[in-house]
């Protein structure tokens, strides 16, 4: 990969995030990296593939959208870590099915089809409402509160 390349994109995610006050899904990511370069070598290859050929160019792009484009990047690690669906939650709590654009306050999580496995953090809005806070907490923590 081009160094260059590289620290455009980079850049111009970090200023992406300073405008727009988004929260960095990196840690996130990294963690599902983490478990498919230990379940499943391909996965791991397939991910590694897409963030040189396709994630990087494009956020180096003046014309894309380096948050969308991260956060699209998230999607697909998660279904390549796990079989699910991908869902974003709006302030009310109400959640719907991923869809491009997201809008900033929405949190966006992947559910995986296992109920038992927690939820796959994918992003976060700068500030969780107290409906995506419970969301947060039964779907990620599996915890309900009490």
């Amino acid at each position: 990969m081009n160094d260059d390349l590289r620290k455009r994109a980079d850049a111009r995610f970090e200023q992406a995030l300073k405008q727009t006050g988004a929260r960095d899904p990196r840690t996130f990511y990294r963690d599902q990296l983490k478990e498919l370069k230990a379940g499943s070598p391909d996965g791991f290859r397939r991910a590694l593939r897409y963030f040189e050929e396709t994630l990087i160019p494009t956020v180096a792009d003046e014309g894309s959208d380096p948050v969308a484009e991260w956060l699209e990047y998230g999607r697909m690690l998660a279904s390549l870590t796990v079989p699910g669906r991908t869902v974003q939650i709006d302030g009310g709590g109400r959640a719907r099915d991923y869809a491009r654009p997201v809008p900033l306050e929405s949190m966006v999580l992947h559910l995986p089809e296992n109920a038992s496995r927690p939820a796959l953090v994918l992003g976060i809005p700068p500030k969780l409402t107290p409906a995506q806070r419970a969301s947060y907490d039964l779907l990620v923590k599996q915890s309900n509160g009490s």
